[in-house]
């Protein structure tokens, strides 16, 4: 099976795909050295076209002859103009970032770039989805959590009888579960359109909410697959690593088996964290690349494969930053749900504040627009660190180049203003 697939241009069929068994077509012969290069060049440069302006003026425009004849700081590039001192030209970025191998300020950058160019879809996309999921949380809560609810009312009860308290458990647990369920439905139909806009970002390229569902619309199952099969397997990890210490103590040695058990826990979550990290770029290779669940696991796995401490730092940054946006937007609606939905501040502080219809409203309010800046972000973090990856190990910025239209790569299209699509 080829694990190393081409990539996949948004909008293409199954049907435009190669064939899994096939091996990748060859690309055309990477541009070679002018012959007059140093012998120290790599033998494969970048295009002509990346190092002079196109004719009749285009993306670039070559910097100025030294002021001083005789050589300069840097080294003669092809096309009689001075370089950089650094020795490398700059990188053409037809889209949301420079397709070369990303920092980490360029990838976060990148997604709240995606955010401003196409606001319209991914601001759509994702208030939807907070929409729905703050919803369905919000009556969750109010059936379930408000002070005159059943379960509150029996818990409350000294007199309520066994039977009457696993009916209120059960039924608040079903709605939790209901609830959980939408909301995962919810954000599994949100990664997969995001994942296609930024695909269609990083290319210049205008995407619609349309467009970006049919992209996304023939993975939705296998993604939920995936997502469903991830957290099922850290579970399993942890729950095998607490095994020995079950067996200790149905021996008989409760003090070492509850120790055996916790340290087996400890251990059972660093792996579980390790194996996260290692496929945490599922999610893209089986959206941008058609893959299925299995193997969009076994790609994550190769391309995280010496990269892994970056991997994990980035979507630690990520997240923090998700986390401090979040908590800036959402803890001022919780003050003032505090203040007009209950009894005062005191009573927002309180252990027995009144969580009413009126306080989940006003609170519910500040998640749908924490969760509609946030959710981009995150899914944006995730699509750049795959394509990094790709990048870094297998050239894919020349496979991008080609599919942006620049010139040189063998693409058709105009280097700064993509033609809209119909």
């Amino acid at each position: 099976m080829n694990d190393t697939p081409g990539w996949a241009p948004p909008g293409s069929s199954d049907s435009d795909e190669p064939e899994r068994g096939d091996s990748p077509q060859t690309p055309p012969p990477p541009p070679t050295a002018p012959q007059d290069a140093p012998p120290n060049w790599s033998k494969q440069q970048p295009p002509p076209n990346q190092w002079s302006a196109p004719a009749g003026g285009g993306w670039g425009s070559p910097p100025p002859p030294p002021p001083h004849p005789g050589p300069g700081p840097g080294w003669g590039a092809p096309g009689g103009w001075q370089a950089a001192p650094w020795g490398r030209p700059p990188a053409a970025k037809p889209g949301v970032i420079p397709l070369r191998p990303l920092g980490v300020g360029e990838i976060l950058d990148g997604a709240v770039s995606t955010m401003r160019a196409h606001w319209r879809v991914v601001l759509g996309i994702s208030l939807a989805v907070a929409l729905v999921t703050q919803a369905v949380l919000v009556v969750v809560q109010g059936l379930f959590l408000t002070n005159d609810s059943d379960f509150n009312r029996v818990q409350k009860d000294p007199n309520a009888t066994a039977g009457e308290i696993l009916r209120s458990a059960g039924g608040t647990l079903a709605g939790s579960g209901a609830a959980a369920l939408i909301s995962l439905i919810a954000m599994i139909f949100a990664t997969a359109m995001l994942t296609m806009v930024m695909s269609r970002a990083v290319l210049g390229r205008p995407v619609t909410t349309g467009e970006a569902w049919r992209d996304s619309r023939p993975q939705l199952l296998r993604l939920l697959g995936l997502t469903l099969l991830l957290p099922l397997i850290a579970l399993l990890i942890i729950g095998v690593a607490t095994v020995p210490g079950i067996v200790v103590i149905a021996l008989g040695a409760e003090g070492g088996g509850i120790a055996l058990a916790v340290l087996g826990g400890l251990a059972g979550c660093a792996v579980a964290v390790w194996m996260s990290v290692r496929w945490s770029l599922a999610s893209p290779a089986l959206m941008l690349e058609k893959q299925g669940v299995i193997t969009s696991m076994k790609r994550s796995m190769k391309l995280v494969r010496g990269a892994w401490w970056r991997i994990l730092g980035v979507q630690l940054l990520a997240w923090l930053l998700t986390t401090i946006v979040s908590s800036t937007i959402q803890v001022p609606f919780a003050l003032i749900a505090g203040v007009i939905g209950g009894d005062g501040a005191s009573s927002f502080i309180s252990e027995n504040a009144d969580l009413g219809w009126t306080f989940l409203i006003i609170s519910a309010i500040g998640g749908v627009i924490s969760t509609a800046i946030t959710l981009p972000i995150s899914a944006g973090v995730t699509v750049l660190l795959y394509m990094d990856q790709r990048i870094r190990r297998e050239a894919l910025d020349i496979e991008l180049a080609r599919a942006a239209g620049l010139p040189g790569y063998g693409g058709t299209g105009t280097p700064d203003r993509p033609t809209p699509e119909s």
